[in-house]
């Protein structure tokens, strides 16, 4: 078996991939700025940071592999110097620092947002153009281009770098929210109107097996798509209500990408007025009416990849969030 430094291992895919490689019998060690808790027992905690080489190099020290799942999520274009800052230069500074430690491979954890989002319905593949001018205001998927990119041009013969780039995670045990609000938003009827675009999401349990499969089988300066399903935004909202409970807005969002943005401020404002819980971010109502569908088929004949059912995922991460209480239902809530 092999040790192995996992960055992010706290995270909501970080978590799972460790516990998938302890399962597997590695020995792993997780790059920590501080308390780790909640790893399996066995792990190594290393004192450090992506943004601090020599802390990464002393971690890395023996490991024939890195896993670099260590970012943050954020659609706030006022993070776009934060979200530059973790993903470009922590992914550059984490596997410079693995080279200088002689560490083989590195699989990076990146987004499918960085090639598969459109303004039509069609699943996208890994070779599709960039999606330049509708990823440019977005700091959050400009960075992870970035940082994919650099990823990828370090891959050499004595370091081989391989992207993995799933869509929305979803699943059990997203315990500081960073993926499923999408999810929570339809549960507790914050949604003012349904978009007008197409969602694709994953098991973050399927994408964590799936970063271990291409540590072994995944192609040198390759990147792999990785999803579950493709839906509408009215088809996958519905299947959340159903599993939920909870009740859809009846009106959609307008079709033009300007208006459902304004159109979603409004909302917002005038609902919090009201006194309700109701959180409508309008660059998410902006980003909804774009479809994010993903052809996964790559994954799948090279990497093995096999995901579990969607329905499956879908009400594990219902389940979850309640047995957690970070979804209440809204006629119980105080405002």
């Amino acid at each position: 078996m092999s040790r192995v430094l996992v960055t992010g291992a706290t995270g909501f895919l970080g978590k799972h991939l460790v516990e998938a490689l302890v399962a597997g019998g590695h020995e792993v060690v997780a790059l920590a700025r501080g308390a780790a808790p909640g790893l399996p027992g066995g792990v190594s905690v290393a004192a450090g940071d992506v943004l601090d080489g020599e802390s990464v190099e002393r971690a890395a020290a023996g490991c024939e592999a890195v896993f670099h799942c260590a970012g943050k999520v954020s659609r706030d274009r006022r993070d776009a110097e934060a979200l530059h800052r973790v993903h470009v230069d922590g992914t550059t500074t984490t596997l410079d620092a693995c080279k200088r430690a002689k560490v083989s491979r590195a699989i990076v954890a990146s987004t499918s947002g960085v090639v598969a989002v459109s303004e039509k319905a069609v699943p996208l593949a890994e070779t599709a153009p960039t999606p330049t001018a509708i990823i440019a205001t977005w700091p959050y998927y400009r960075s992870k281009l970035f940082a994919e990119r650099a990823a990828l041009e370090r891959s050499t013969d004595g370091f081989e770098v391989v992207a993995v780039n799933p869509t929305l995670l979803l699943g059990p045990g997203d315990d500081r929210g960073s993926s499923t609000g999408d999810v929570l938003d339809v549960i507790e009827e914050r949604l003012p109107a349904i978009p007008g675009g197409g969602i694709s999401f994953v098991d973050a349990r399927d994408a964590a097996a799936a970063m271990i499969a291409a540590w072994h089988a995944g192609r040198p300066g390759h990147r792999y798509l990785l999803a579950a399903q493709n839906l509408t935004m009215r088809a996958f909202c519905e299947k959340v209500a159903r599993l939920s409970g909870a009740r859809l807005p009846a009106l959609p969002l307008p079709k033009s990408r300007l208006l459902a943005s304004i159109g979603a401020e409004v909302a917002d404002g005038v609902l919090r007025r009201l006194g309700s819980r109701a959180r409508v971010d309008h660059v998410s109502a902006e980003m909804a009416q774009y479809f994010w569908y993903v052809d996964a088929s790559k994954a799948e004949a090279e990497l093995g990849f096999a995901p579990r059912d969607p329905g499956e995922t879908l009400a594990d991460t219902v389940a979850d969030l309640r047995r957690r209480g970070a979804a209440w239902p809204l006629d119980d809530a105080t405002p």
